[in-house]
């Protein structure tokens, strides 16, 4: 086939359509790449090639067993696949355009990194929050209202032992903090170490429902740990967090995936 009767072919409608079918498949695989949801991917494949296989060699009641399967595969993605799917609608409605004044955010982490140093010092347990592209509104909601610009004494202060606040996590948009006292939900990872409290458990579930980070801060051993896409970054020292949150919140805040973590110097 010659090059003038490809291009009678092929038009450039069709060279649109193929480019723009290859980047949504391409993004699908990177939201799904390192989870649990590529087994399941895996299983679907299998079982259409079960059924192609049932078909080609006339098994009437395996092909039988699997189209009935197929037919309810539609809602089984929907409900398997909730968290990436809302993810994935979250990214498509953000504003990519958005700069934040970096200055300021980096006092405002300065300012959290040396409270959980201080906190993990004294075994004062912690829970700081910070949103990222999906905002987390519906969970400050459920907390104390503050409104306040991050600070090391505030923070310190809310996080006193015995004092209203000090149960909860704190939620932090941009520099400021939003609400303290938040409860948010807790992961369900059948898989998780039993010596995870609840401030784990609440961290990593808030991370695996958004695309936020949580600093915690154990109050049984003062060690402090990061979440962040389903993940916990554990026993971290002051520096290693300053690097995470630099690079997760001012660095790459706008175009780096969501839940991706380098070590920091």
């Amino acid at each position: 086939m010659s090059v003038q009767e490809f291009a009678e072919l092929v038009t450039w409608h069709d060279l649109v359509d193929i480019v723009l079918v290859a980047i949504l498949f391409y993004n699908l695989l990177l939201l799904i790449r390192g989870t649990r949801a590529v087994q399941m991917v895996t299983g679907m494949f299998l079982a259409a090639g079960v059924y192609y296989l049932a078909r080609l060699g006339k098994l009437v009641t395996v092909s039988t067993i699997v189209e009935k399967f197929l037919i309810f595969l539609p809602f089984a993605i929907i409900v398997l696949f909730q968290h990436e799917i809302r993810r994935a609608l979250a990214n498509f409605g953000r504003q990519p355009f958005f700069r934040a004044n970096r200055q300021k955010l980096q006092a405002s982490h300065n300012d959290a990194v040396l409270a959980a140093a201080t906190l993990a010092s004294r075994r004062i347990g912690a829970l700081i929050v910070f949103e990222r592209r999906e905002g987390l509104r519906n969970y400050a909601e459920n907390g104390i209202p503050l409104d306040a610009l991050v600070s090391f004494d505030l923070l310190i202060n809310i996080f006193a032992p015995d004092t209203p606040l000090h149960d909860g996590a704190v939620i932090v948009q941009g520099e400021r903090i939003a609400a303290a006292a938040c409860f948010l939900p807790l992961s369900t990872d059948p898989e998780l170490s039993k010596e995870l409290g609840s401030r784990h458990r609440a961290a990593l579930g808030i991370s695996e429902e958004t695309d936020a980070l949580a600093v915690v801060v154990s109050e049984e051993n003062g060690k402090i740990s990061l979440a962040v896409g389903g993940k916990l970054l554990r026993d971290l020292d002051a520096k290693r967090l300053r690097g995470h949150l630099q690079e997760l919140l001012v660095e790459a805040a706008e175009s780096a995936p969501a839940g991706r973590v380098k070590e920091a110097p």
